[in-house]
């Protein structure tokens, strides 16, 4: 891609976050769009580009009354809004579209218009036939398997992994739409509820309804909107595997890396460089997986990281500056509200504005480490 060629113009989530009884998941994509046009001034019949993920691009254009020329239905979990946006970016240098709109709306908490939830797909499928005979058949059953053995590798504490959180609810506390912002203690993250060793409640991802929406044209056309641009630097996506049993190294993601990597050659930049981090944190560990694949720390290295407040409100790497999917908001796929909140950051809107932010990267999981998207933006034309 080349670089600094494609911008966000328009950014924007649903009008409410946390509980929406009354609208569907075509709905709250809905809400998510229009709040979005709306951002940067323009009407559906602007867009000729629509990728989305949980529901159908088709559905979506018929909608909001698109008649588009590209669309993109990739589905690879909660980072499936960074490969759109990687995929958007390749469509409009090419010239399939000129402004792409990217959905995203899930009814997590009150499932209204939503599926059934997280299941192995059926005893015919990989999970069915060789983990959920094992008892590993949700999020919290899959994602406890590589990090005990990344904690036994490490000496990683459940204190460690408190700490994740404790340090994510301070950031949230700057935010007025985050879903929790009373502070916590390690004690309080430890003597919450055990839902799947080692994680406790505080440790695990909310359940909430939301969405959000971004829409993306070439960097030249980005002059002409009200907003202000935030450029697309760096890209990179990958997969691994749909079991996470297979996984190459329980201590690292395969897709991280390769991700990682290719979204930092491709901008250009080294770590030093980065003054924003988003890390898709639907458990407590998955910072500590990002900072270390990203190449940030060193193997083994994150959790005395954190526990360091390098990454704490004044610290030299604020990550998760939103509060994350453990304290502002999950619907089942975080990867748009890292997108938003590196965003904020990059227009200097942000609730807890980075101050002089001028390079944020947002990295997302896809299923249990299965997929990884990466994208570096800057607010520099």
């Amino acid at each position: 891609m080349k670089q600094k060629s494609i911008a966000v113009v328009g950014a924007a989530e649903t009008t409410r976050l946390g509980k929406i009884p009354e609208l569907s998941v075509i709905g709250l994509h809905a809400d998510a769009a229009l709040n979005a046009l709306a951002d940067c001034g323009l009407k559906p019949s602007d867009i000729d580009g629509v990728a989305t993920a949980g529901e159908s691009p088709t559905a979506i254009a018929h909608y909001l009354g698109i008649t588009p020329t590209w669309v993109d239905g990739t589905q690879v979990g909660g980072c499936s809004f960074m490969l759109h946006v990687r995929h958007a970016a390749a469509a409009i240098n090419e010239g399939l579209c000129k402004t792409v709109l990217i959905t995203h709306g899930e009814s997590g908490r009150s499932r209204v218009g939503a599926g059934g939830g997280f299941a192995p797909r059926g005893g015919g499928s990989l999970m069915g036939q060789f983990e959920a005979p094992f008892g590993v058949t949700s999020p919290p059953t899959m994602f406890t398997i590589p990090v005990l053995r990344y904690m036994k590798s490490y000496g990683v504490s459940e204190e460690d992994l408190a700490m994740v959180a404790v340090v994510q609810r301070e950031w949230a506390a700057k935010n007025p739409r985050a879903s929790y912002r009373d502070p916590i203690t390690v004690d309080d993250v430890l003597n919450s509820p055990m839902i799947a060793w080692p994680f406790r409640m505080l440790m695990c991802c909310l359940v909430t309804d939301g969405g959000g929406a971004l829409i993306l044209t070439s960097a030249e056309r980005a002059r002409d909107f009200p907003t202000r641009p935030v450029y697309i630097l760096g890209t990179g996506e990958s997969v691994e595997t749909p079991l996470v049993s297979q996984m190459e190294d329980f201590t690292t993601s395969k897709a991280f890396r390769v991700s990682g990597k290719k979204a930092f050659d491709e901008a250009g930049i080294s770590h030093p460089d980065v003054d924003h981090l988003m890390i898709y944190d639907a458990f407590a560990h998955l910072p500590l997986y990002g900072l270390e694949d990203l190449g940030f720390c060193k193997p083994g290295e994150a959790a005395a990281f954190i526990r360091e407040r390098n990454t704490a409100i004044g610290g030299k790497l604020p990550l998760n500056t939103n509060g994350g999917g453990l304290s502002y908001m999950h619907s089942g796929m975080y990867g748009m509200y890292a997108l938003q909140e590196s965003v904020r950051q990059m227009r200097g809107i942000a609730p807890a504005q980075i101050a002089g932010a001028k390079i944020a990267v947002s990295h997302g999981v896809g299923g249990m480490f299965g997929a990884s998207g990466t994208i570096i933006f800057t607010n520099e034309a």
